[in-house]
């Protein structure tokens, strides 16, 4: 028995680049295999700004940013374990990084996340037995960071508006062998629903059975033949 969850998502009451509520995240997601979605919405600059929450306190940042996961949570009811992730991206840096296993303590505990570094943060990271992945690292933009700062890489990336150059990802984690993979979605808006994700062997309803099994390895990634297509 495998137990299919979404390891990439969004939804735009947070994300500003989403288009999808929670509510249709949800609906898009009923009816198939899926029994889990870990939300990652943006930790990041713009994500604040549109808010109008700028120059705001960051534990009013932060019950900005939960607000997405709360929603999520709420929507999903009883049909989908809902677990809290981010997809942050520091002031000073262009990279976009997932983080798994965080907790509304861990966020509200360090001060504002995002002036911090990728090194910085990969040790606070990793103190906390968080887990540290770089999303779509090939996609055009980014830079591959430190590998010494990671726990992985996502190596499938989803969404049908970028050109995310997975098979050059998933190369890259293979020659670094120990690095932990992941397959996601990257959902935003109808059409991007139910692409990637890992199957686990496991129903997983917390952070921290989500954590052992990634670092356990023993899982298999969903992909799809899903093609890019260039925006208009």
């Amino acid at each position: 028995m495998a137990y299919l969850y979404e390891m990439h998502a969004h939804n735009v009451e947070v994300s500003t680049c989403a288009v999808s509520t929670a509510k249709e995240l949800v609906e898009l997601y009923k009816g198939t295999d899926y029994v889990g979605i870990v939300s990652t919405n943006h930790m990041n600059d713009s994500t604040f700004k549109r808010a109008g929450l700028a120059d705001a306190p960051w534990d009013k940042k932060v019950d900005h940013f939960l607000k997405g996961y709360e929603i999520l949570k709420a929507e999903a009811g009883d049909r989908f374990n809902v677990l809290l992730g981010m997809e942050i991206c520091f002031y000073e840096y262009e990279n976009d990084y997932l983080v798994y296993g965080i907790t509304e303590e861990f966020l509200r505990s360090h001060g504002d996340l995002m002036a911090m570094s990728p090194k910085s943060f990969s040790k606070l990271a990793h103190k906390n037995g968080l887990l540290f992945l770089q999303a779509h690292p090939f996609r055009r933009g980014l830079v591959v960071a430190d590998w010494k700062l990671l726990d992985g890489y996502e190596i499938f990336n989803g969404n049908p508006r970028h050109h995310s150059c997975n098979e050059i990802a998933e190369a890259w984690a293979k020659y670094h062998n120990k690095a932990i993979v992941v397959s996601g979605s990257d959902f935003h808006e109808t059409g991007d629903e139910a692409s990637g994700g890992i199957y686990f062997k496991k129903i997983i309803e917390t952070n921290e059975e989500l954590l052992e099994e990634l670092r356990k390895g023993d899982y298999r990634l969903k992909t799809s033949d899903i093609l890019y297509t260039r925006p208009e």
